[in-house]
């Protein structure tokens, strides 16, 4: 491999926690496969009940996880960066889920084929330990999320679901609506207003036509509930920064 392409390697497992922590003979044999693919605002990458053709790997998008009822009302159980992937049923058994997966905030991202994947999962090596991880890590987000949802004020789910989506962005802004915000939290539109009023009247945000700019994120943290913290510690904790594998 010349120096150039070299450095293109390292600078895409760069973008991805999971594609920076996969060992040199199993990015080796999943480099040939990795194509770019870009994630528009909206779109659907995985339909609930219907078998995923690839995983997707954001390095500046965010996709949601969300699972919507028969009334045609949608929540968020957990949101996916550059921390992971979106498609864990691929390697996990079941072929589907009875969630959808949509892009939250447009940007880059890479897929592998599913095949090509579940191939290097049935190693048993280092990528499927790695997939594991990150799978635990998920599922703690969807757990602490149902418990923030019941228990905690919406201004403080508000909070904890800017943070989380900040936590996968290089940037301090968010391009969201209104109405999307709301579905995401499943709550009414009213509500995500006042949310949003309270946060900024507090000085932690500033809100216009559809942009979220943070101005002061320490605020943000005292302000929301202790499951961001929660979520962000055991994610640390599995997704370290070094990972030997």
């Amino acid at each position: 491999m010349d120096d150039t392409r070299a450095d293109e390697t390292v600078q895409l497992k760069d973008q991805n926690w999971l594609f920076r922590s996969i060992p040199q003979d199993a990015w080796q044999r999943l480099l040939p496969h990795i194509e770019e693919f870009d994630m528009s605002l909206g779109l659907v990458l995985s339909a609930s009940g219907v078998k995923s053709s690839y995983l997707y790997f954001p390095t500046n998008a965010i996709v949601s996880l969300l699972y919507n009822l028969e009334n045609g009302s949608s929540a968020e159980i957990a949101v996916i960066g550059n921390e992971g992937c979106a498609g864990v049923s691929i390697f996990m058994g079941g072929n589907s889920t009875l969630t959808t997966a949509v892009v939250q905030s447009a940007g880059k991202s890479y897929r592998i084929k599913a095949n090509v994947i579940l191939d290097e999962f049935n190693k048993a090596g280092a990528v499927m330990h790695l997939l594991l991880r990150y799978t635990q890590s998920l599922i703690t987000q969807m757990t602490q999320t149902a418990v923030c949802n019941r228990h905690h004020t919406l201004d403080q789910q508000f909070c904890r679901w800017l943070l989380l989506s900040l936590d996968r962005l290089h940037s301090n802004e968010l391009v969201m609506t209104q109405e999307l915000i709301a579905n995401m939290l499943g709550v009414r539109r009213e509500g995500v207003t006042q949310a949003a009023l309270k946060v900024q009247r507090a000085g932690f945000i500033k809100y216009a036509r559809g942009r979220i700019t943070i101005l002061d994120r320490l605020g943000l943290e005292k302000r929301t509930c202790e499951c961001y913290q929660v979520v962000k510690t055991e994610c640390d904790r599995l997704l370290p920064k070094e990972l030997a594998v």
